[in-house]
C-alpha cells in the first residue's frame, strides 16, 4: 500500500530534483505558466475503438460540441485522435486518419481552440500541422528527425512520447531491466537533442502510460508501475520541460466507478509535478487539482 512513508523516501533520495523548474512558453496567445498553474487537456477520440465511449465523435461537428463542452469545464488544450491505441483497435492508414482529423482541426481551430492532434506517421504529422494543429501529439519514434523539423517550420509545439517500440501500436514487452525513469531520461535527452537541433521551441514530455505493451496486461503490474512513474515524474522534470501524462483508467479496480479512476491518478501525477494533464474527465480532474491548490 502506498504510505507517507514512501512519499517521504522517494523526496530524500531526489530533493534535488524536487526544486526543478521548467520552461513556459506561449501555444498561439494563450501563456502556459507550468510551474505555477498546471494545464488540463481535454480527449477528443475520433475512432469507434476507444472504450471511453463519452469521448467518441464519429463527425466533425460532434468533435466541436465535445470540444466546447470540455473548454467550458476548464481545458486548456483539446486533444484529437483518430486511432485508439488499444491493441485490439483497428490499424487506420494515413488516408484514413487524414480524412478523420484534418475537418475536425480545421472546425476547432475556426472556433480558437488550441488542439493537439496526436499520431505517428509522417505524412499525417504534416497534414495535421498544414490544418492549424498547434501541437503535434508524436505517439512513435520513426524519422522523428524529419518530423520535428515539420514541426519547426509550422512553429507548433511537441509532446514526445516515450515508446519502446516503433509506435504505440508496435510495442511488445515493456523493459523493467532498469530503473524505468532513468531509460525515459535517455530516450528524451536523445530526442531533445534532435528537437531543439531542428529548432522546435515548444516541447513536452510524455512517459508514455496509456501504452498498452504486452506484459502489462496485468492490472496489478501496470497500476503499479503507473503510479510509480506518476510519483517518479518530477525527475524527469530536471531535462527543463513540462512533463505531460495521460492519466489511466484502471477498470479492473474502479469498475462501475471507472470515471472515478483519471482524478484519482491526476492526485498522484500532481504530486510528482505533472506540467500537463490528458483526460476524458477533465471538470473532475479539473476539481481534483484545484482542490489540492489549498492546501498550504
Amino acid at each position: 500500500m502506498l504510505q507517507l512513508e514512501n512519499l517521504a523516501g522517494l523526496f530524500e533520495k531526489n530533493r534535488a530534483a524536487a526544486s526543478a523548474t521548467v520552461r513556459e512558453f506561449y501555444i498561439a496567445n494563450k501563456k502556459f505558466n507550468f510551474n505555477a498553474q498546471p494545464a488540463v487537456m481535454g480527449v477528443v477520440n475520433l475512432s469507434p475503438d476507444s472504450w471511453y465511449r463519452e469521448s467518441v465523435c464519429l463527425s466533425p461537428e460532434a468533435a466541436v460540441r465535445r470540444a466546447r463542452v470540455l473548454c467550458a469545464q476548464g481545458a486548456d488544450i483539446i486533444d484529437v485522435g483518430a486511432e485508439s491505441t488499444l491493441a485490439r483497435a483497428a490499424r487506420a492508414d494515413d488516408t484514413a486518419q487524414k480524412l478523420k482529423l484534418l475537418p475536425a482541426i480545421k472546425l476547432l481551430r475556426a472556433e480558437k481552440i488550441l488542439v493537439s492532434a496526436e499520431t505517428y506517421s509522417p505524412r499525417v504529422a504534416l497534414a495535421v500541422l498544414e490544418a492549424g494543429a498547434n501541437i503535434l501529439n508524436l505517439t512513435g519514434n520513426a524519422r522523428s528527425r524529419e518530423i520535428f523539423k515539420m514541426v519547426a517550420d509550422h512553429d507548433a509545439a511537441v509532446i514526445i512520447c516515450y515508446v519502446q517500440g516503433r509506435n504505440v501500436r508496435e510495442v511488445r514487452n515493456f523493459d523493467f531491466s532498469a530503473d524505468p525513469i532513468e531509460k525515459m531520461r535517455t530516450y528524451f535527452s536523445r530526442q531533445l537533442e534532435t528537437a531543439e537541433r531542428a529548432g522546435v521551441k515548444r516541447i513536452f514530455l510524455d512517459p508514455g502510460l496509456g501504452f498498452y505493451y504486452r506484459n502489462l496486461q496485468d492490472s496489478a503490474v501496470r497500476v503499479r508501475h503507473q503510479m510509480n512513474v506518476f510519483l517518479n515524474t518530477f525527475r524527469l522534470r530536471t531535462l527543463g520541460w513540462p512533463i505531460c501524462h495521460a492519466l489511466p483508467h484502471a477498470f479492473e479496480f474502479f469498475r462501475e466507478e471507472v470515471r472515478c479512476a483519471e482524478p484519482f491518478f491526476a492526485v498522484l501525477a500532481a504530486l510528482g509535478g505533472t506540467d500537463l494533464f490528458r483526460t476524458h474527465e477533465v471538470p473532475r480532474v479539473k476539481a481534483a487539482l484545484e482542490t489540492m491548490k489549498t492546501f498550504k
